[in-house]
């Protein structure tokens, strides 16, 4: 079945015909301005009231002043007009569809829809009936489907359906329509290549890159801060299609150009956006979450060494932050160590990250030269044995070293230089707790664990890990020692797991056996460690980073579904992986394995960057 997607020349301006037809029965000029009218009406309503009840969380009440998921909506109907009025080719708004308006417009349309219904839907269904309704609730719901009914009118490349053959029973028809409902489906939302974005001043592409910068600092705020579930439903459903709707328009793929030229400001300025995270918020309630994402997120990059560069599926990684947590708390003068030592915090490091390593040479020596699934199933043997062995070195089962399923636990704060990391400090008029204190802290632990990544990855061994990834035997052939690449490796990404390991032992207080197990429900642990680097993308710095904070954010999110949570969790990593098997943030040579309609990039970095 072939399926015609390039945009035309003029993306944004109607066309005629069969073959460019809209989704609807509706002229593309009539569906323009229902799109348009509808997305505009849409931002009005949101000044009404939706509801004549204070008992629906976000006091939806209020004429003239949106809140809660009124803001919500407020936006996607923002990002809809401009996108709509930029299809006019209105002076000054072309730069937001340099991919072409329609298909975006489409994506905008629908993500209004989606948040304005399911506010109608959950005032109706937990007020009891849509008696509580006030009329602005009726009016969105309207204005919203209006916008939508008229961007999917917008015209697009129809594909033509492969031919049938006459005999074929009843469900081999059923299957053929089906197949090509869903082709004519993707060939809605389908754009063209992004033109490529002109060089700028230098200053003026800072200047973009300090804005995109801020948008994502905004956006992470927001939705940690988000105060009740209703919220964050209807945040997941506006920034996952937003971002979709943006993607399409080609405005992701220029901000992705312009970052690429200033890497080192750009990396820069994305640390400093995160260490203006604890000055964003009033208590240390949400720096704890950012807290924990952040050893998630390093523990994750330190992975996606070994997984994304080196190709080397480990499913007992978490074993690694374990040594190095245990190997710190061991001498960072907690009352249950049995060598009652309390090291200062650089040797305590050292300490954790050199047990780490031993473990990950000890392990890696005499199992790397198995491949595939043989290596898969010994390092999970090898997770588990740490979590048992662990268990039993209580002073009966084994020796007094880890106290057992009871762990070693009332490990001090730290103390740097005279800093107490228990204490709150106040800079620049700002309060800062306990957490924040160990934020910034895991902060400049991350920013080295990238410095390694980026390093490595462009070195001559990290041009051998992607050569053992592409291709072990070839690798072999052209005289690259397969083993010892591996083995260096294995090594690394473990000695940086047990650097994060250093900093959560002091961080939760206390470490136990069950903290590292091989799947859960909390990460980090070794499943969700995976899923985290191929959820982002493998082989790149940003993948990790940002798969690792979704998955810790949205589960801990999640709770309210309770014993469905991993459920919903599972079918939207199953979504995830069929529409997007590539990874959030891929490096551009996997794209092209999984969509080989893609365009070759002119240059490919060494890590496929």
């Amino acid at each position: 079945m072939t399926t015609q997607t390039t945009a035309p020349e003029t993306p944004s301006a109607p066309t005629t015909g069969a073959a460019n037809s809209g989704l609807l029965g509706i002229p593309a000029a009539t569906g323009r301005a229902l799109a348009t009218g509808g997305s505009v009406l849409t931002i009005v309503a949101t000044f009404l009231s939706w509801t004549w009840t204070a008992d629906f969380p976000g006091d939806l009440t209020v004429y003239g002043y949106p809140g809660g998921l009124q803001v919500l909506v407020l936006i996607g109907g923002a990002l809809t007009t401009l996108l709509a009025l930029a299809s006019y080719g209105i002076k000054g708004l072309r730069w937001l569809t340099p991919a072409g308006a329609d298909p975006a417009i489409k994506l905008a349309a629908l993500a209004t829809f989606a948040t304005a219904w399911y506010t109608v839907l959950a005032i109706t269904i937990e007020l009891g009936g849509a008696v509580n309704l006030e009329p602005g609730g009726y009016i969105v719901a309207v204005t919203s489907l209006t916008a939508l009914t008229g961007a999917l009118a917008l015209p697009f490349q129809r594909p033509e359906a492969d031919p049938i053959d006459p005999d074929s029973t009843g469900w081999e028809k059923f299957k053929h329509s089906l197949a090509h409902g869903w082709t004519t489906t993707k060939a809605v939302f389908a754009s063209g290549s992004p033109r490529p974005v002109r060089e700028l001043p230098s200053y003026a592409e800072i200047l973009i890159i300090v804005a995109v910068l801020a948008l994502g600092l905004t956006v992470f705020t927001y939705g940690i801060g988000t105060e009740y579930d209703e919220l964050f439903v209807g945040f997941l459903i506006l920034a996952g299609t937003g971002f979709a709707a943006l993607n399409k328009a080609g405005l992701i793929a220029h901000a992705s150009q312009i970052t690429a030229r200033h890497q080192t400001i750009t990396t820069f300025g994305a640390f400093i956006a995160a260490a203006l995270f604890p000055f964003t918020q009033t208590d240390d309630q949400y720096a704890t979450i950012g807290v924990y994402i952040l050893i998630f997120a390093t523990v994750a990059l330190g992975l996606n060494i070994v997984v994304g560069l080196a190709g080397l599926l480990d499913l007992g990684y978490v074993a690694f932050l374990g040594v190095g947590a245990y190997a710190a708390s061991l001498v960072s003068g907690s009352p249950n160590s049995p060598f009652h030592v309390h090291f200062p915090f650089w040797a305590a490091v050292i300490v954790g990250a050199l047990a780490s390593l031993v473990f990950g040479v000890l392990i890696g020596a005499p199992t790397l030269r198995l491949r595939g699934d043989y290596l898969a199933i010994v390092t999970l043997g090898f997770g588990e044995i740490f979590r048992i062995t662990a268990n039993n070195l209580d002073g009966t089962s084994g020796p007094d070293l880890t106290n057992g399923s009871n762990g070693i636990s009332s490990i001090p704060n730290l103390d740097i230089l005279g800093f107490d990391f228990g204490a709150q400090h106040d800079i620049a008029g700002f309060t800062i707790g306990r957490f924040a204190n160990y934020f910034f802290l895991m902060l400049i632990i991350t920013a080295v664990v990238v410095l390694v990544f980026r390093r490595s990855g462009n070195s001559r061994i990290g041009r051998a890990w992607v050569a053992i990834r592409e291709d072990e035997t070839a690798a072999l052939a052209m005289g690259i020692n397969g083993f010892r690449v591996k083995l260096i490796a294995f090594a690394v990404g473990a000695s940086l797991a047990g650097l994060a390991g250093t900093v959560q032992a002091h961080v939760t207080y206390t470490v136990t056996p069950e903290q590292y197990l091989f799947a859960g429900a909390i990460p980090p642990n070794s499943a969700f460690l995976l899923a985290a680097v191929v959820l982002g993308g493998m082989g790149t710095i940003a993948g990790p980073l940002i798969g690792a904070a979704l998955l810790f954010l949205i589960p801990n999110k999640l709770q309210f579904l309770g014993d469905y949570q991993l459920f919903a969790f599972g079918v939207a990593l199953i979504l995830l992986m069929r529409f997007r098997p590539e990874g959030l943030i891929p490096n551009r040579r996997r794209q092209l394995e999984f969509h080989e309609e893609a365009e070759a990039p002119t240059v490919l970095g060494k890590t496929g960057a």
